[in-house]
């Protein structure tokens, strides 16, 4: 019986190929990518992206209210419009994690499905005040080509509906991979 070994653009996820990948590291030398794309996140419609996944027992009905858990698979996209090229997916979930602001505690994974980082993926841990212009998230690991990745997002939003919850947030990530 064969068994078909997925591959990530020529990165063997194969065990024997990862620990050969593993040796060969200090060999290796860091690169840096820079990438620009746009996370849609939709919450109303017939096809919700993102959905509530629970609500703290409160009288409270706002969407973001202290303890409210989202689960959400949105696309990203090159640019700002739903319909622009799609380069992956983001998948995770959020939570609104301050009682003083709006902050989320965010857990997210692109997952890039075209272009040169097809397979690939990176994952982000981190806190988002969704208020601020500008945020920052850290880049705390990734699979594929982004195999010990670091770095970070600089995160700022683009439009967002109040009637719906629905938003278009623009990310500019610069990660070091191997």
């Amino acid at each position: 019986m064969a068994i078909a070994m997925r591959m990530v653009h020529g990165i063997d996820e194969d065990p024997q190929a990862v620990e050969s990948w593993f040796r060969n590291l200090p060999l290796k030398k860091e690169k840096v990518a820079r990438l620009h794309f746009y996370f849609h996140d939709t919450l109303s419609g017939k096809n919700p992206t993102a959905v509530l996944v629970t609500r703290p027992n409160t009288t409270s009905t706002e969407s973001l209210s202290f303890g409210s858990i989202y689960m959400f698979d949105d696309p990203l996209t090159v640019g700002p419009e739903l319909n622009s090229t799609l380069v992956g997916r983001a998948q995770g979930i959020y939570a609104s994690a301050a009682l003083e602001s709006v902050s989320l505690l965010e857990a997210i994974n692109y997952v890039f499905t075209a272009g040169a980082y097809n397979g690939s993926t990176l994952s982000i841990l981190g806190r988002n005040a969704i208020l601020n212009k500008y945020r920052e998230l850290p880049i705390v690991g990734g699979t594929g080509v982004f195999r010990l990745a670091r770095g970070f997002a600089t995160v700022s939003t683009y439009s967002f509906n109040t009637t719906s919850g629905n938003a278009v947030v623009e990310y500019n990530v610069v990660v070091i991979h191997y």
